[in-house]
């Protein structure tokens, strides 16, 4: 087992094919002869030394064969056999046959509502159960579970697991410096003692990254992402996705609450207030809908410069209004700050009831409310003079979309500015007097324009 080629057999187990590689281990595909079965084998090597960063590996490797072959739950990968030797070791584990949730992390790639809370359920009672077994996984991120075709989750990996049946000092090397930032708690962060609340922490942020396609806390590095995570609120969703039912808010902030006296203490707990939220099963024809907005927006020539993930984003943000004529999108003298895209239809906008101009599709409405993020009072109203689709956004939870989508959506709506603006200006001139001739000002008097002393000026913005 010394070479790093792929080995023919480990122990009993006639390898089919590699898995995948990781730093430490590799995971294979292969038969058990003895139960006519595939498994997943993951073999470590351990070095030659005797370092300590070598008996490390190897105290984590018995840590996750022992601890783990006492959990039997249909959501957590089985471990069926842990052999440790002089210088390698295997877990013959369950082979699933599926992916990593990570593939559905995305906002392009999310899964429909129903789908998701049933997944973080069956996760929730598996952490319970685990929990009952005396053990933590503190690794719970979406690349650790796994999703079969019939969205059945399998958490992996309690290569880090913490037997709370131990001696906690005989354990303590265990402690420090383990998990994934963006997933950890505040106290895994501290490195302070951890229990089943930490889990399902980490269990809250895979929630909330699979209704919104995006973490609660993002930073441009790390020392700034353990200070949010420490000191900061998340957003809530519903600022995220206004789709989403409100009851989630309530949720997400228990789950992800800094304060453990005041977060989910158990994972039925966590599980039974997922099942009580109210929210509509899409149907087939829906998922279908939600495919063909995406193709409505795709071929709008205001959306010709942006990438599908970011199109994807702005229907997460969005709601699709379908309007009958006479509604008022806007009102003059309102405070909000929404805005959005006709698809098709007809908008009339007005200032101090008279007629400025008729919008139609692929046009903007209010965009102001997204570009002058300190003035929210509606200048002007905008009404629809016939049946009208309408993608309306909340320039409030776009202020909380990825930096692409935000950057993307700010040089597009200012494009569109300057070429209004540029119109306005042509208009006005030709309703203007004559222009003033190279070289004759002096003949109306040095700096006088025909017309009167108005000096009109329209630019750009």
């Amino acid at each position: 087992m010394s070479s790093n080629k792929d080995p023919e057999t480990i122990g009993r187990y006639r390898v089919v094919r590699a898995l995948g590689k990781g730093a430490t281990a590799t995971v294979y595909l292969c038969d058990d002869p003895d139960n006519n079965r595939q498994v997943a084998v993951k073999l470590v090597r351990f070095g030659s030394d005797a370092t300590a960063a070598s008996r490390r590996l190897r105290k984590l490797f018995q840590t996750e064969g022992v601890v783990a072959q006492r959990l039997d739950h249909p959501n957590i990968v089985r471990i069926y056999e842990s052999v440790v030797e002089d210088d390698h070791a295997y877990l013959a584990m369950e082979y699933v046959e599926g992916y990593g949730l990570d593939a559905h992390t995305r906002i392009d790639k999310l899964l429909p509502l129903h789908r998701v809370i049933g997944i973080i359920f069956k996760c929730c009672m598996a952490l319970d159960h685990a929990y009952r077994q005396g053990v933590i996984h503190r690794d719970i991120k979406p690349a650790n579970i796994m999703l079969t075709a019939n969205d059945e989750p399998k958490i992996a990996d309690f290569g880090l697991a913490l037997n709370l049946q131990k001696d906690m000092d005989v354990d303590s090397t265990f402690i420090t410096g383990v998990g994934s930032p963006a997933y950890m708690s505040p106290e895994q962060i501290k490195g302070y003692p951890l229990n089943q609340k930490t889990d399902l922490y980490s269990l809250g942020v895979v929630l909330y990254q699979m209704l919104t396609g995006r973490l609660p806390y993002r930073a441009n590095n790390q020392a700034t992402l353990i200070y949010k995570i420490i000191n900061s609120d998340a957003p809530a969703v519903t600022e995220l996705n206004p789709n989403l039912p409100a009851g989630l808010d309530a949720i997400l902030k228990k789950a992800l609450e800094k304060d453990l006296y005041n977060r989910y203490s158990t994972g039925t707990s966590f599980a039974k207030e997922l099942a009580s939220v109210k929210y509509r099963i899409l149907t087939d024809e829906e998922i279908v809908e939600d495919d063909h907005h995406f193709q409505q927006l795709r071929v709008l020539e205001f959306f010709t410069e942006f990438e599908n993930v970011e199109l994807w984003e702005i229907l997460r943000v969005s709601v699709w209004r379908h309007l009958s004529p006479g509604v008022a999108l806007i009102r003059e003298g309102e405070d909000n700050r929404l805005f959005g895209i006709i698809i098709s239809g007809c908008v009339e906008i007005s200032i101090k009831g008279q007629t400025l101009c008729r919008l139609g599709a692929g046009e903007v409405v209010g965009e102001v409310g997204f570009l002058h993020p300190t003035d929210s009072a509606r200048h002007a109203t905008a009404v629809t003079l016939e049946q009208t689709h309408f993608l309306e956004l909340n320039a409030a939870a776009l202020d909380l979309a990825s930096e692409e989508l935000r950057e993307r959506m700010r040089n597009t709506l200012l494009a569109r500015m300057i070429t209004r603006m540029r119109q306005v200006n042509a208009i006005a001139a030709a309703q203007g007097a004559p222009a003033v001739l190279p070289g004759t000002a002096s003949d109306h008097g040095g700096n006088a324009l025909p017309g009167g002393d108005v000096d009109l000026e329209l630019a750009p913005m």
